[in-house]
């Protein structure tokens, strides 16, 4: 199943590969570069024309051989950190990042292009400074379209994308949007529908979705610190009600599913190592939306939360 990804015009699929994440394409997990190139190829031959990378991933080499003979199957995006260790990133030094994706990447543009887990405190940097040389490289063909991601681990709030989608210069952003935190429902995609701005979403799923422990951990502290009420569920496995004939399979699959029908929502970023769990992953973000009531339920437990990434 495809969509358009906002004014960018580009028609994408719902579900993206993440070429980051705690797996890295399987790189993190001890996988071999060979096992890597062939999860992205297996990705592109699921019907997947979407996939993220970044710099600070390691994995553009990776997808670069993954994506000869097949380039023009897919919307690239990569990315640059607008810090570095020695300060704001430089306009040159931007330009330098842009060039070296390029070399690991194999191709002569890039699709999207973002300035990547940008905060609050360093956003205006990036307006001032990386802007107008993002617009320069556009202009030269290198890339295509401008993107923002922000850093919800530490802003899960959105407080840059509040601020950033007040301007114009995005085509494309990366919010975090799941179903214990799904604050970006009001404070970023109510805007980036008015604007026609093209949305990834990336933590549909980590540790505390994905792994049953970290769950229980995390429901656990909402209870303790009364931010949720769990009035009329399994006290001992509260998301049990998503479980059901006409329902979810697991809850990793209701996560991918809450996420993926969100109006405003056009690419689900899902990534993994492991190639039965990307063939899982694929199905849940393109099987149909969830049972209303299921919908209802967790709006009532978690769609006043603003402080949890999940990871």
């Amino acid at each position: 199943m495809d969509t358009v990804l906002g004014r960018t015009g580009l028609e994408v699929s719902i579900a993206g590969l993440g070429c980051g994440g705690h797996s890295r394409l399987g790189q993190a997990t001890g996988a071999t570069e060979e096992e890597s190139v062939g999860l992205v190829r297996r990705a592109l031959d699921l019907g997947i024309t979407y996939i993220d990378t970044a710099r600070s991933y390691g994995t553009e080499e990776i997808v670069g051989r993954a994506l000869v003979g097949r380039r023009d199957e897919v919307v690239l995006s990569t990315k640059a950190h607008p810090e570095t260790r020695d300060g704001p990133l430089s306009a040159a030094s931007l330009r330098e990042s842009v060039e070296l994706s390029l070399r690991r990447l194999g191709t002569d543009h890039i699709d999207v292009f973002h300035l990547h887990g940008v905060n609050e405190s360093t956003y205006r940097h990036c307006v001032e400074a990386l802007v107008p040389e993002l617009d320069r490289l556009r202009d030269e063909g290198a890339i295509r379209f401008l993107a923002l991601s922000e850093r919800f681990g530490g802003d899960p709030g959105h407080a840059m994308l509040q601020r950033a989608l007040l301007d114009d210069c995005w085509d494309v952003v990366m919010v975090g949007f799941n179903l214990l935190n799904p604050s970006a429902r009001t404070r970023v995609l109510t805007l980036t529908q008015e604007k026609n701005i093209g949305v990834e979403v990336m933590f549909a799923v980590r540790r505390a979705l994905s792994q049953p422990d970290e769950l229980r951990h995390v429901l656990d502290r909402l209870i303790d610190e009364h931010r949720i009420t769990i009035d009329d569920l399994d006290a001992k496995d509260p998301l049990a009600f998503l479980i059901h004939e006409g329902g979810a399979q697991s809850v990793v699959e209701a996560a991918y599913r809450f996420a993926r029908h969100e109006p405003g929502c056009h690419v689900v970023l899902t990534g993994t190592g492991n190639p039965a769990h990307l063939d899982e992953n694929i199905a849940s973000i393109t099987s149909p939306r969830l049972p209303l009531e299921d919908v209802e339920r967790l709006d009532q437990l978690f769609g006043h939360l603003d402080h949890l990434s999940g990871n």
